[in-house]
């Protein structure tokens, strides 16, 4: 488990604002599925909240059908990271969520169907180069303007990169 303090001197024993998501690892060759931010210039893999009574297979195959208008089938979980801030929600303390990583494969391609928030974010899906989204994001973090899950993205793709560059080295010996 990878855990997220995004502040410091956050009351971890506070009134808690618990949330659970899922995101989709999703590789084609040398590239990778992201949805890019027109609003704000980053990359995030695809995914998002799971609702009362879905499991986390449901939450992300309906997603990925949502952002990236694509179905996926699922294959591994990937990685667990606890994020951990301010409190924003119910006068909370503490805002935590736990986002599961699912290794996922396209099986078909469909109209994407943005909610309004992610339609005022100009979400769009997009085959980059691992390296190049890690690139942007991190200028994105420089600058001190950035939405809460472009570091922990930023973090999820970089050890993603590590994981493939370690595959090739295997691969090529």
């Amino acid at each position: 488990m990878i855990e997220i303090f995004c502040r410091d001197n956050l009351n971890l024993n506070g009134k808690t604002y618990y949330r659970e998501a899922v995101r989709a690892v999703i590789m084609d060759n040398n590239k990778i599925l992201l949805i890019y931010s027109e609003k704000n210039g980053d990359y995030k893999l695809p995914g998002g909240g799971v609702e009362e009574g879905e499991t986390y297979e449901e939450a992300l195959i309906r997603e990925v059908e949502e952002e990236a208008g694509m179905r996926v089938s699922i294959n591994k979980e990937l990685f667990r990271v606890m994020e951990y801030d301010e409190g924003q929600f119910d006068d909370c303390d503490l805002f935590k969520m736990l986002s599961i990583y699912y290794e996922a494969h396209v099986t078909k391609n469909l109209k994407q169907n943005l909610d309004s928030y992610e339609y005022e974010m100009g979400f769009i899906p997009k085959w980059v180069e691992i390296s190049q989204a890690i690139e942007k994001n991190k200028e994105i973090l420089n600058s001190g303007n950035f939405p809460r899950w472009t570091n922990r993205e930023t973090l999820i793709l970089e050890n993603i990169f590590k994981i493939s560059c370690i595959k090739y080295l295997l691969m090529i010996k």
